[in-house]
């Protein structure tokens, strides 16, 4: 199989694998969906082989990834509770802005943030996770934003939670 072919096939099996559910896909249908995709004839034994390679590469690259991002969120929590018991968690009084002129209120911990952002025209706070990618820091879907009426809801209801949050911690 010439090279060219082989990039071809590899970028399209990449493609299907980023976008289908991996727990509901077989080998053999990514196989099927890249084959007509491509118009080519993929259950030739080398081209099978080739692709089962992808595949398991491309399995292999998201289990260490997800391996990563578990041990990172531990030594998140780590550092989170250390800044807690040292009484560190930032919430200075001086106005920070991000990469994208946001007024950032707080830092949570070092990859998780509120901010306060125009959106199409209405406000929103965001409570967000944030990674490092080429020097700038990027929000991740991991988080939520509100807008100011659901932010004045939440708001009102803090008492609420923190009632809540007593009775739990007194129970264990």
């Amino acid at each position: 199989m010439d090279s060219e072919t082989s990039i071809r096939i590899e970028e399209t099996v990449l493609d299907i694998l980023k976008t289908c559910n991996l727990e509901e896909v077989s080998e053999q249908k990514i196989r099927r969906m890249a084959s007509e995709k491509l118009g080519l004839d993929l259950s030739e034994p080398t081209r099978k082989k080739f692709v089962r390679q992808v595949v398991e590469k491309f399995l292999a690259e998201e289990q260490a990834k997800r391996e990563a991002n578990a041990a990172d969120e531990v030594k998140e929590e780590e550092e989170e509770d250390e800044e807690e018991e040292d009484g560190k968690v930032k919430n200075s009084g001086d106005k920070e802005y991000d990469d994208e002129g946001d007024l950032i209120v707080c830092r949570l911990s070092h990859k998780r943030r509120v901010t306060v952002t125009d959106f199409r025209g209405k406000t929103l706070v965001s409570i967000r996770e944030y990674y490092s990618k080429e020097g700038k820091e990027l929000p991740t879907s991991k988080g939520i934003s509100l807008t100011a009426e659901q932010w004045a809801t939440f708001k009102k209801n803090i008492p609420g939670v923190e009632e809540a949050i007593k009775k739990m911690e007194s129970k264990s």
